[in-house]
């Protein structure tokens, strides 16, 4: 696996975790501002080839 690869998926794993503890903490300006933090992440991995459920990189054919 490739750096971007083990980089953007650990901040993936980061926020989700900072996302529980928001909504576990009952603050849900902070769970808005986690879950978009984790949407963007999400969404920059999939524009690079990265599956961010399975932590798989799809490599250009």
């Amino acid at each position: 696996m490739d750096a971007f690869t083990t980089g953007i998926l650990q901040r993936i794993k980061n926020a989700e975790q900072d996302l529980n503890r928001a909504i576990e903490s009952g603050d849900e300006f902070l769970a808005e501002v986690e879950q978009s933090e984790l949407e963007d992440l999400q969404r920059l991995a999939t524009e690079h080839g990265v599956d961010p459920v399975l932590g798989t990189h799809r490599s250009a054919a």
